[in-house]
């Protein structure tokens, strides 16, 4: 596999966030950097949890998507939608990333995971707006939810100087979540042809580059999301992979000619952390 792999965080990174010419692309790696990282903190702890709450068959209870389309198809969606609520009700502490990133001026975050903790670093500011994915077994013909900075539902896009897109949704303000098989099929079966991507979104990713944050490539919901969020922006990318990327997950970065930065996730924020955000 050909992709370029730096040691260490080239200056260009923190330079393009603080620029607002890369935009921050944050998987749920970044809940490590967290003190109290009371929520669960992958797909294997949320299929563990969700599990734990609500009996499944042993052959699917770690994979998150199926044991969560179980409990829909046989204990109602409102159960569902009741445990992940559970699995979400506190927000961790943010870290001095989260902070940091919420003080960038950046045009566009994405975030996919369903924690609130970016969400309780931007609340020192009110010039910001929220979008969600949304699922189509409760709002169906609507793909997104777009809210004010103060939580309120909007009923048209909000263009605010950083908007927070979180594709997967998450636990506040709507309760909006794609977790089981049948939600994310759904979205998939549309995204080639980017309609459950926001207009917004799509035309400020056109003149963005991107920086990977506690993401993993190792499944194919990630990349697959991550693939059409990319699409037409304007680049250059970037991936805090520390571990050995697995073969798909090379593909993958080579495929998107992202960069891939060997270096621990808590060196990277301390780094980052250190600089002023603007």
């Amino acid at each position: 596999m050909s992709y370029t792999t730096l040691p260490t965080l080239p200056d260009d990174v923190p330079a393009g966030l603080r620029a607002g010419r890369l935009a921050p692309y944050l998987g749920p790696g970044l809940l490590a950097l967290c003190a109290d990282a009371s929520v669960p903190a992958d797909p294997a702890a949320l299929a563990a949890f969700l599990s734990g709450k609500s009996s499944v068959p042993g052959k699917i209870r770690h994979r998150v998507t199926a044991v969560a389309q179980f409990i829909e198809n046989f204990k109602h969606r409102k159960t569902l939608l009741a445990l992940m609520d559970e699995a979400f009700a506190r927000a961790p502490a943010p870290s001095a990333l989260h902070r940091w990133l919420a003080a960038l001026p950046a045009p566009l975050i994405v975030d996919t995971w369903y924690d609130d903790t970016l969400r309780e670093a931007l609340a020192a500011r009110s010039d910001w707006a929220e979008v969600q994915g949304l699922s189509q077994s409760e709002h169906f013909g609507a793909w997104t939810g777009w809210y004010g900075a103060d939580g309120s539902l909007a009923p048209d896009p909000v263009a605010a100087p950083t908007v927070l897109y979180k594709p997967w949704g998450g636990r506040h303000p709507g309760s909006n979540y794609l977790v089981s098989d049948t939600d994310f099929v759904e979205v998939l079966t549309e995204i080639d042809i980017q309609t459950p991507i926001p207009e917004l979104v799509q035309q400020r990713r056109s003149t963005l580059g991107f920086v990977f944050l506690g993401c993993r490539f190792n499944d194919q919901l990630p990349r697959a999301f991550a693939r059409q969020i990319l699409k037409r922006s304007g680049g250059p990318h970037y991936a805090v992979l520390p571990d050995e990327p697995t073969r798909m997950e090379s593909r993958f970065l080579e495929e998107q000619g992202i960069t891939r930065i060997a270096q621990p996730l808590a060196d990277v924020a301390a780094q980052l952390s250190a600089t002023a955000p603007a």
